[in-house]
């Protein structure tokens, strides 16, 4: 059933697609055997890739279970001819979790106005310090070439190798790294301090 730019694939590759395909047409039918097993083949992915910007493990936690009833939501626009299944969960899995830190960067903080604790208190201000940065971290990414952004983007916010990124961005591997490369030069130009550390160093 797979077409388009998928069909000069192997054998194998094509395999996969159709199964991908079949597994989130029951997924949108509501198959909780289809749920569970696109949870259990994602959910670590996912859950490292929103843990790389969120400050806390419960945020990421949270951000997991939105991400996949957003998924079971949308199951039914999944089309392996624009992206592998794997794709197509972490650029959602990245918008859900964008989407979630520029909601928190707009909506005030309660917590410190109303705890006495002042070691709580400073928990919430390393928090913050922390959002703050993965915000300045996204808003460097955002000015870098398209190819940089993505490449940085896969390799260090959602746990790609450099082979794997080659070959989701169909771009030769010392392309990849050259970006790669390009790209955290201009990230440290941009700031330094205030980023990650594998930004920054």
């Amino acid at each position: 059933m797979a077409a388009g730019p998928h069909t000069g694939g192997s054998t194998a590759e094509l395999k996969t697609i159709n199964e991908d395909l079949a597994l989130m047409q029951r997924v949108a039918q509501g198959d909780e055997t289809a749920v569970s097993e696109l949870y259990d083949r994602f959910s670590g992915l996912v859950y490292r890739g929103a843990r790389q910007l969120l400050p806390t493990d419960a945020e990421a936690e949270d951000a997991l279970q939105e991400v996949f009833l957003r998924l079971w939501k949308t199951a039914d626009r999944f089309d392996p001819n624009r992206a592998k299944l794997v794709t197509w969960v972490m650029l959602l899995t990245r918008r859900h979790v964008i989407d979630r830190i520029r909601r928190s960067a707009v909506r005030p903080r309660t917590t410190e106005m109303t705890a006495s604790n002042e070691g709580f208190r400073h928990g919430e201000e390393s928090q913050s310090s922390e959002s703050e940065r993965n915000l300045l971290l996204q808003k460097c990414l955002s000015t870098l070439p398209e190819l940089q952004r993505a490449v940085i983007e896969r390799s260090y916010l959602q746990g790609f190798t450099l082979r794997e990124v080659s070959i989701q961005l169909d771009v030769p591997l010392g392309t990849v790294k050259s970006a790669l490369s390009r790209g955290l030069a201009r990230l440290r130009t941009n700031a330094n301090e205030d980023l990650p550390d594998w930004a920054a160093s």
